[in-house]
């Protein structure tokens, strides 16, 4: 090979190598920068909420609401000694009684809802009365040790604290803008078995039990099931605000028959505030007795067409008395806003702070009056026992109280005594009520005292002949007093 050649041959291979390490350190820098950029961590799209699921215009699933609201509602655990008071069990509480060296112990299974990030929970009263220790459990199965922060019997509400992070909670909704037939969902843990979310409507608004120990009842009424255990969770909206605190249910046997209750969301709102301010609730008290006004009480108060609520009982010294109500009055309107049953009233003094004026509408023999009343204070008051032991003298046997199903006997210092009335306490006490007669079907009882008929105070059985035998075939109007309060009733003889 001539020396020209090897010198092109070397100049060749030379250029051949420089051009081939080239390549090898760009697929080099290439290949790192893709290593280097395959280990950052890839960036992820937060979570969007599920949307509603429509099929032809027709919504087939409530999974978003459920996504929205479910991590707030909790399961509530408490224990309370038994000695502390009688073992019973609540509407919804699950009890279990293990004997313990100490003696037995009660522990219960409720609901709860946090309603603020920072562990704020609502749940029911009964859910933790009396309980010693308080054990929250969030559905993603942590625990935390609860504090009570207030409860109200009257209400049947109690605020919980827990601390905790990152807590997911509920929105709470304007109660006052549900209407019958929207759609909701509960969510608790019945009978122990879990989070468990049925659905159903609103089957009513301002409902009254009387099943409970709660004095202001405004129950949202619903046909979603729920259960023991359910008490203190969640009733919400298609929106996944809370609308209601899930308290009672109506039933003969125990279980669900599609008639639950529900306290309303701007109800335990303003309890809830109260309590985390102030440790207690203050209500306003007007201080009378009151009934609601049918049609045939209308007519024998010349308030024939008229709505509102009959006064049957004024306390003596109460703001209602000192602002010159009188019994007999019928309330038409609480500041200007019409007012039509009882328990309206009621919650609407009662939502009232103390010492606040308010103005009454009111119809006393058919005239309309204003009066102003500045409320005082709501006390809870003890019941008053009502059994008393008949007596065989004086008894009523005449044709006139046959004609209402009653046997009558005028009040001795002995049955005041018994009835917890004052010693000189006038009237005639109900000793015998026939099954199926006028009485029965309107609700009296033994052991209700008649102060008046026909608007008439009676204290003997004189009285009370001639007063019914006055009314004829019409119907006859009793005042009664029954424990610490009277009613009217009107009675159509027989």
């Amino acid at each position: 090979m001539s020396r020209n050649n090897f010198q092109t041959s070397k100049l060749l291979i030379i250029t051949i190598l420089s051009f081939t390490i080239f390549l090898t350190g760009c697929m080099s820098w290439i290949t790192g920068e893709q290593q280097e950029t395959s280990t950052q961590p890839e960036k992820t799209e937060p979570k969007k909420p599920l949307e509603p699921v429509v099929v032809d215009g027709v919504r087939t699933s409530y999974r978003d609401v459920v996504e929205k609201t479910n991590s707030a509602v909790v399961t509530v655990r408490s224990e309370r000694k038994a000695s502390t008071r009688q073992l019973r069990q609540f509407p919804f509480d699950i009890p279990q009684q293990p004997r313990t060296p100490d003696g037995p112990t009660q522990r219960g299974v409720g609901s709860g809802v946090i309603v603020k990030d920072d562990g704020t929970i609502l749940t029911n009263h009964h859910v933790i009365e009396d309980a010693e220790k308080i054990e929250v459990q969030t559905k993603d199965g942590k625990s935390y040790d609860a504090k009570i922060v207030g409860s109200d019997p009257p209400s049947d509400l109690a605020v919980l604290k827990i601390e905790g992070e990152g807590l997911n909670f509920l929105e709470m909704g304007d109660s006052d803008q549900v209407q019958v037939g929207d759609i909701v969902l509960a969510i608790g843990n019945p009978l122990g078995i879990g989070q468990t979310v049925t659905s159903g409507i609103i089957s009513a608004k301002g409902r009254q039990t009387g099943i409970s120990d709660g004095t202001f009842q405004d129950f949202l009424q619903t046909d979603a099931p729920i259960n023991q255990g359910n008490s203190g969770g969640a009733l919400v909206n298609v929106k996944g605000e809370l609308i209601g605190i899930n308290s009672q249910i109506l039933s003969r046997s125990g279980g669900n028959i599609g008639i639950g209750f529900a306290i309303p969301s701007n109800m335990a709102k303003t309890v809830m505030e109260q309590l985390l301010t102030d440790g207690k609730v203050r209500r306003g008290r007007l201080g009378v007795g009151i009934q609601p006004l049918t049609d045939l009480l209308a007519e024998q108060f010349n308030a024939k067409g008229k709505k509102g609520v009959l006064v049957n009982q004024v306390m003596s010294g109460s703001a209602a008395d000192k602002a010159g109500i009188q019994r007999d009055d019928i309330i038409t309107a609480i500041n200007g806003e019409a007012t039509e049953d009882p328990n309206s009233l009621r919650n609407k003094v009662a939502g009232t702070k103390p010492g606040t004026e308010i103005k009454l509408t009111i119809l006393r023999n058919g005239e309309e009056k204003q009066l102003n009343v500045t409320l005082d204070e709501f006390e809870t008051e003890g019941n008053v026992p009502t059994d008393f032991n008949e007596g065989e003298n004086d008894s009523d046997k005449s044709e006139q109280s046959k004609k209402l199903g009653i046997n009558l006997q005028p009040v001795t210092p002995e049955i005041a005594k018994q009835l917890e009335l004052e010693s000189d306490s006038k009237g005639l006490v109900v000793t015998q009520v026939s099954p199926g007669g006028a009485a029965a079907e309107e609700g009296i009882r033994r052991g209700d005292v008649i102060l008046e008929i026909n608007r008439q105070p009676v204290s003997s059985l004189n009285d009370a002949q001639t007063a019914i035998e006055k009314s004829g075939d019409k119907p006859v109007l009793l005042l009664i007093a029954r424990k610490d309060r009277t009613v009217f009733i009107s009675v159509k003889p027989q």
